[in-house]
């Protein structure tokens, strides 16, 4: 036994770890795994959340990693993110603790069938085939200039091939007032429960038009990360982290967020979405019959 846990127990959270993982690259929703897998285990809510918290940290730091090409070029606005989802992290993480357990448990079930509703209505897979449309538009244009380029060869002195243009991040000062509000909204509610939290970060970031796809990707990371870090800190401060579990989970998460990517292009993406979807609404009716 270790700090009230069987080898067996803590083998089940680190595969439970692995699971949210690959759960959060693949639809975005790591909580949907990893937080029921703590409350079966015995561990109060509360004290569940925040130990999962610090526990899905090791997918957002591998996320991170994996994300530096399409991060580059974007110090200014990554460090702001960052910075906004530390502040919104700790925000949602004191009131998680400060408020009555009774309120969380109330809003647990509504908060996972809302992360599933969003899973199901699935903005990330209409953000991918937009920005798929954009990349096959850019293609066709770069085709184009190429051929006009080297048919001016035949006449000219040779020129550099034509590249299409890097789509890039627009200038920060040129976001709209509410994404500010809508990037602070999403740090708090990742500090204070965060399932699905990535995917609304996207909706928000997408809404706004802030770039492709791929870059807003690395960057709604960014958000959660920082999120997940400072709550994670205010949470130890306070003493709310059962750590055998919560380390247990993180060495998972990240094994899970670092082998998804080769295994999930083999499996279709509705069939996971379904799994996720499913799986939400079992808990939340689960979690409401006990709680209601």
């Amino acid at each position: 036994m270790i700090a009230g846990f069987s080898i067996t127990s803590l083998l089940l959270i680190l595969l439970a770890g692995i699971g949210a993982g690959f759960v959060g690259y693949a639809v975005g929703a790591s909580s949907l795994v990893s937080y029921p897998a703590l409350l079966a285990f015995g561990i109060p809510p509360v004290l569940a959340n925040a130990s999962n918290t610090v526990g899905v940290v090791g997918t957002g730091i591998g996320g991170v990693m994996g994300a530096r090409k399409e991060l580059k070029g974007q110090a200014v606005r990554s460090i702001t993110y960052v910075v906004i989802g530390a502040f919104g992290g700790v925000a949602g993480a004191f009131l998680l603790l400060k408020l009555d357990p009774s309120v969380f448990e109330f809003a647990a079930p509504v908060l996972i069938l809302l992360s599933s509703l969003i899973i199901a209505i699935n903005p990330r897979g209409r953000m991918q085939a937009k920005q798929a449309a954009a990349d096959a538009t850019a293609q066709l244009k770069h085709i184009e200039a190429t051929e006009a380029t080297e048919a001016a060869k035949r006449a000219t002195t040779p020129t550099a091939p034509h590249r299409p243009p890097e789509q890039l991040v627009q200038p920060m000062s040129q976001d709209s007032w509410w994404v500010w509000l809508g990037v602070a909204a999403v740090a708090i509610y990742s500090g204070y429960f965060g399932a699905g939290a990535g995917t609304l970060a996207l909706a928000v970031l997408d809404a706004a038009k802030i770039g492709p796809f791929h870059k807003i990707n690395a960057l709604k990371t960014l958000i959660g990360t920082g999120a997940n870090i400072s709550a994670s800190v205010v949470f130890i401060i306070q003493g709310a982290v059962d750590w055998p579990a919560a380390i247990m989970l993180c060495i998972g998460c990240f094994i899970g967020g670092y082998i998804a990517p080769s295994i999930t292009r083999k499996i279709p993406a509705n069939i996971m979405r379904a799994a996720a979807v499913i799986a939400g609404i079992i808990l939340t009716i689960n979690l409401g019959l006990k709680t209601y």
